[in-house]
């Protein structure tokens, strides 16, 4: 399924990939993406976040983990951020929190 976000002007329609398991939106033809696994019921670890060199400095990749932190919030899933820029992202918003899975 698709969730929308607005993007300076523009729509960034995130899109839950299941069988490639990763969010992704395309943009300028290029599709930033946040790999994922789910290795038990109600837990979501996000593993990898890769935004095109050529997107860079737009803030892309901040808007993706937001949006993509909203969907498992929503969802009601417990995170685990193996990704640095995620648990960085988490670090500067600490709101999130919350939805830290304890390991």
């Amino acid at each position: 399924y698709e969730m929308s976000a607005s993007l300076v002007g523009s729509e960034m329609c995130i899109r839950d990939s299941a069988p490639r398991k990763r969010y992704e939106f395309r943009i300028d033809g290029l599709t930033p993406m946040i790999e994922y696994a789910k290795p038990a019921d109600g837990v979501i670890v996000l593993t990898h976040t890769e935004v095109p060199r050529e997107l860079a400095g737009r803030g892309i990749g901040s808007r993706l983990v937001e949006k993509v932190l909203a969907d498992i919030d929503r969802q009601g899933l417990r995170l685990i951020p193996r990704c640095s820029f995620v648990a960085g992202y988490i670090r500067k918003n600490p709101r999130w929190e919350r939805i830290v899975a304890r390991e």
